[in-house]
């Protein structure tokens, strides 16, 4: 086997794409996975015309000059999507060295973890910043203007408190919300009677609705329903579900049990639960999005009634764990109705 021959074979037998760069400045050879990330087998080409991007290409050149190995970024496309590449660089050396080979790891998962981080951060110091801008303000105030003013100083520091709290439920929120992420892969191992929790769910919930002018209503069966559960966590959901029930309500509340032999979500025997308001409901575009960390419908209403836009993102990886669904389904001017669904023991 010659050498060409035997560069394609190693080429090809290769998962990622690879492709060979000759001392000429050409492409000797590249796999089927190089071809189908630049658009076509461009063997034959030079480098620079093929793959364009300066860093990669002043990689390509010093690998070339003194055989060192290097690596680089090549940012592609595929499926309508943007890929990053790790790109490995070394030199293919012998008694009459033949050039460089180049390796791409796709990489835009890690990437996608990266900026997901970063966006995650931001949005919690955006969150922590605007009541920590408050309370400084109010701080300053009672400093000055209001040093002397009793009204005032009762008026401000019923806002601080409101702020503090906010803030209080926004890191309860973010260590809930990381401790379910943590068990996301752990399958909980005790026995849960779903009836129990949804009418303690609502008994401590009574009063806060009351106190808004909602009133709670249960459509259930009196029996128990036992599922495989975290008695804690699936109380946190119920107990989310239905305060959004309260705040975006206009005057009732339904939570509403039945059990099924059969749900797509779950393609078997199930337990169905639904919290559903007579709000104002939300308009088709947003229901993809809801279960994202910090996303809102109106912003400035659920900052208002306290909520921190985390809630159903915490809702949604507690049934994930639980392999259960969380389905939404909403009409505009009639409501919303939020539907836990989870596998019966």
């Amino acid at each position: 086997m010659d050498r060409t021959t035997l560069l394609k074979s190693v080429l090809n037998a290769l998962p990622m794409p690879a492709l060979a760069v000759g001392r000429g400045e050409r492409i000797l050879h590249m796999n089927q996975n190089a071809a189908a990330m630049v658009g076509g087998d461009l063997s034959g080409r030079h480098y620079i015309t093929v793959l364009r991007q300066p860093a990669l290409l002043d990689a390509i050149e010093a690998c070339l000059r003194d055989n060192q190995s290097r690596s680089a970024r090549f940012l592609g496309r595929g499926g309508g999507q943007d890929i990053t590449y790790d790109v490995s660089i070394a030199a293919m050396q012998g008694d009459n060295p033949i050039g460089v080979l180049l390796t791409f790891q796709d990489v835009s998962d890690i990437e996608g973890v990266g900026q997901m981080r970063r966006d995650f951060v931001a949005n919690v110091s955006h969150e922590l910043r605007t009541p920590l801008t408050a309370l400084s303000g109010f701080i300053e105030t009672l400093q000055g203007a209001a040093r002397n003013d009793p009204a005032a100083q009762t008026h401000f520091l019923g806002m601080m408190t409101q702020e503090a709290t906010r803030m209080n439920r926004l890191v309860h929120d973010l260590l809930s919300l990381s401790r379910v992420e943590s068990e996301a892969r752990v399958r909980p191992g005790g026995r849960c009677d779903i009836t129990a929790v949804l009418r303690e769910t609502i008994e401590i919930m009574d009063k806060s609705a009351r106190d808004t002018g909602v009133e709670i209503t249960y459509d259930g069966p009196p029996e128990p329903i036992w599922i495989a559960g975290d008695r804690d966590q699936l109380t946190m959901v119920f107990r989310n579900l239905v305060e959004n029930g309260i705040k975006y309500g206009s005057g009732t509340v339904t939570v509403a049990t039945r059990v099924t032999d059969h749900d797509p979500a779950l393609r078997g025997a199930g337990v169905v639960v639904d919290v559903s308001d007579d709000g104002d409901g939300i308009d088709p575009h947003h229901l993809p999005r809801l279960t994202e960390r910090f996303y809102r419908v109106d912003t400035h209403r659920s900052r208002e009634l306290g909520g921190t836009g985390l809630g159903l993102a915490i809702v949604k990886h507690i049934l994930g764990r639980h392999r259960g669904r969380l389905r939404i389904s909403s009409v505009v001017g009639e409501g919303s109705t939020f539907s836990a669904i989870l596998p019966l023991t």
